[in-house]
């Protein structure tokens, strides 16, 4: 399904339309279309320490938000979803789109997406 959202500036005016498409995840079945969820979880105490020695080394230290994190996760399972509405191709409605990369409302989409972030953190 898509979702639409207003963003207003500061003062209350319209700043930008955003669309996003979500799948319907709810209908997946465990162990048959994903295998277990993910959910990152970080303690405080791990956060006390990297900073403690971040501050003590006098490292540069950021904060970071990504916006759109799950659609930056390969999938390794086959994903298949019907067409989204308004692009149905209506010479072709019995086809369906096949899924490369993740989407919002996939079960998989957290894994996949802390698998990309730890292999990049790693390389």
């Amino acid at each position: 399904m898509w979702v639409y959202k207003l963003k207003h500036k500061p003062d209350g005016s319209i700043d930008k339309y955003k669309a996003r498409l979500v799948a319907k995840g709810y209908h997946q079945t465990l162990d048959l279309d994903y295998f277990g969820t993910f959910s990152a979880v970080v303690k405080a105490a791990t956060i006390r320490i990297i900073l403690t020695v971040a501050f003590s080394f006098n490292w540069e230290t950021r904060q970071l938000d990504v916006h759109n994190v799950f659609l930056n996760g390969e999938l390794e399972e086959q994903v298949y979803m019907s067409q989204p509405p308004g692009y149905e191709d209506h010479k072709f409605s019995t086809k369906v789109c096949k899924l490369k990369k993740a989407l919002y409302g996939l079960k998989q989409a957290p894994r996949v997406w802390f698998q990309r972030l730890s292999s990049a953190f790693l390389q």
